[in-house]
């Protein structure tokens, strides 16, 4: 299955697992066929696991900046050099998504709790989903399986099976 052409030719079928697998660390959850989940599932694991073994490297830097005219040391926290590599990494094969505004929430609002925040999706793996199957797989004392793919019903037209792709 991880070397399953999907029927397409090379440049659509990186285009077409980058954007399912961009949708299912927005969303948790794609439904696809079997065999498109099946290589979702692999990129998805590999990715998962690149960011929960650098998430927690971090360099403090202490930096002097003007602020009104009066200099001020400030400690600033940035990538370590595995993370950012891993960042990188991530980045170049995932899709920019960013989050939308939620219902019944203001642009002033929406424009408040997405500043800062350049890479959304990047930042929900490095923040979210690293630290959470870090802590998993310390107490079940196993690494990987942090997908699940589950057969569903068969499509109608072509009888292909389908399948959900969701986050554990």
């Amino acid at each position: 299955m991880a070397n399953d052409k999907l029927g397409r030719p090379t440049d659509q079928r990186i285009a077409v697992l980058r954007g399912q697998v961009s949708g299912l660390f927005k969303n948790g959850r794609i439904e696809t066929t079997y065999a498109k989940a099946k290589a979702v599932q692999a990129k998805a694991e590999k990715i998962l696991t690149l960011a929960i073994n650098s998430y927690q490297d971090n360099v403090k830097v202490t930096k002097t900046v003007l602020e009104k005219g009066v200099k001020v040391s400030k400690e600033i926290v940035n990538d370590g050099p595995k993370k950012l590599a891993a960042r990188r990494k991530i980045m170049a094969f995932l899709y920019d998504l960013k989050d939308e505004r939620k219902e019944k929430e203001s642009l002033d609002a929406y424009k408040a709790r997405t500043k800062g925040i350049n890479h959304p999706l990047v930042e929900r793996i490095f923040n979210v989903y690293a630290p959470k199957y870090a802590q998993r797989a310390q107490e079940l004392g196993t690494k990987g399986g942090y997908t699940r793919v589950l057969k569903t019903s068969t499509r109608r037209g072509d009888a292909s099976q389908l399948a959900i792709v969701e986050l554990i």
